[in-house]
């Protein structure tokens, strides 16, 4: 498996550490309707919750960018490296999220989106 498959399947996992955040504690947690109850959540929950459905909007062309750049033999060690810098990123936007970090979630969030763009130009 290469360092770029493992983000794949890293990221693929990741977004549930966000929900588990906007979960922890479950004070008066719904299970028969965890939507609502998170809809009703605010402060960290609500901003976990958030990050979890954006990390999420994230994956589909973070995976596309690695699987194309595997098929079209893309130098390995350059996309293991920007797939490595996405994580790194994604990690750091979750952080930035709960803790009210909103411009520096901003660049982390676009310093992940460079990464993929940088993978697509590996092609």
């Amino acid at each position: 498996m290469t360092i770029a498959y493992a983000c794949i399947l890293f990221m693929g996992l990741f977004p549930y550490v966000a929900a588990g955040i906007a979960k922890k504690g479950f004070e008066q947690y719904d299970n028969s309707m965890p939507r609502q109850w998170l809809a009703k959540q605010t402060g960290f929950r609500a901003r976990a919750n958030a990050a979890q459905a954006n990390l999420f909007e994230s994956l589909p062309l973070f995976f596309a960018a690695v699987i194309i750049a595997s098929i079209a033999n893309a130098p390995q060690a350059r996309v293991d490296l920007l797939a490595t810098g996405f994580v790194i990123a994604r990690i750091a936007y979750l952080v930035c999220y709960i803790a009210n970090w909103p411009t520096t979630r901003s660049i982390v969030w676009l310093l992940g989106l460079i990464c993929i763009i940088s993978i697509f130009f590996q092609v």
